[in-house]
């Protein structure tokens, strides 16, 4: 039999709702049946989200993580003791508690790196503070990459029931990512997708790639990069056994994986892929950074301000989140 993965959990930003869909997940037996569970953060964050989701659970606090008994029932926590939610008004952006996120971030990243756990799963963060807080990097997944001396491609991964998407570009401007299209960024996010895929027990992927220009590019009336890039990129992935379709016009190509023709889409640019899955499934969305040696998840969703302390916060996403990190983490076990 498998041995369950360990599973790294971060509440999020103390100011949002991550402590309330975390402990939501955590109240639930189906999240400790497919994983064991490490809470790492601060107590008194989870009991506010304990408070905000009326819930209470059982929690043994350990020293560190090789410290823990998973006989013994309830939550297993390490409490860094790090974040009173008292200095934090709920609903704002604070620069000390994005400080305060990261470090909890990259305190788990070095338990995975000591192999104490096997990935990290965190509720929502705010990406602005996270920055102003002092952890000066685009947004988490170039952090990660940092932490993790990663070199190459990686990237973003965006997953709904539906399909999920893998990107060419991120978080540049629109202006610099048509400039980022090149043979290895695409490449790089369509061997991710393959890869992604299997790990998630897809055994023959379907991927299907979008267009950059409108209309495929028209044959070349409205753009070159289809003819001069991305399908001669694509047909030598192809003659490499790589399955890849493509490119198709971006107005139609969601279309055919929301039918279920592929698993996943590799998109262009950023908005070229949130649209489309913040459309079909935002209350389900996950992140997930692909292509280092950490695993890392987190729901699409942000903070939720406008909803922070009401107990209404949905769990869904922090659910899938959660479950797909665990069946990544368990697929590498498995290798």
């Amino acid at each position: 039999m498998n041995q369950k993965p360990i599973i790294g959990l971060m509440l999020g930003d103390v100011t949002g709702i991550g402590p309330e869909v975390a402990v939501k997940l955590l109240s639930e037996q189906s999240t400790h049946e497919k994983a064991k569970v490490l809470v790492v953060g601060d107590l008194r964050v989870l009991e506010l989200g304990m408070t905000d989701s009326d819930t209470k659970l059982t929690v043994n606090i350990v020293e560190n993580a090789d410290s823990v008994d998973w006989s013994k029932p309830g939550i297993q926590m390490i409490d860094l003791k790090n974040i009173d939610p008292t200095n934090f008004p709920r609903g704002i952006t604070s620069i000390d508690s994005g400080r305060l996120t990261g470090e909890t971030l990259k305190f788990m990243t070095d338990l995975v790196h000591s192999d104490k756990i096997d990935a990290v799963c965190f509720a929502p963060l705010n990406k602005g503070a996270l920055n102003k807080g002092g952890w000066k990097y685009r947004d988490e997944h170039e952090m990660f990459a940092d932490w993790n001396g990663h070199k190459g491609y990686y990237g973003e991964v965006n997953l709904i029931n539906l399909f999920c998407t893998f990107r060419v570009t991120s978080h540049v401007s629109l202006r610099q990512a048509v400039d980022l299209v090149i043979p290895e960024r695409i490449e790089g996010a369509v061997r991710l997708a393959y890869e992604t895929l299997r790990g998630l027990g897809k055994t023959q992927p379907r991927i299907v790639v979008a267009a950059l220009n409108p209309h495929n590019g028209e044959g070349g009336l409205f753009g070159t990069e289809e003819i001069e890039i991305i399908r001669p990129t694509l047909e030598r992935l192809r003659l490499e056994n790589l399955p890849c379709d493509g490119p198709f016009s971006s107005d139609t190509v969601f279309l055919k994986a929301r039918a279920g023709d592929y698993d996943a889409v590799v998109i262009m640019y950023h908005d070229q892929g949130q649209i489309a899955t913040k459309l079909l499934g935002f209350s389900e969305g996950v992140t997930l950074t692909g292509g280092l040696k950490t695993l890392y998840t987190t729901p699409s969703h942000g903070t939720a301000y406008d909803i922070v302390g009401q107990g209404i916060a949905d769990v869904g996403a922090m659910r899938r989140a959660f479950n797909v990190i665990t069946n990544l983490a368990q697929a590498r076990k498995n290798k």
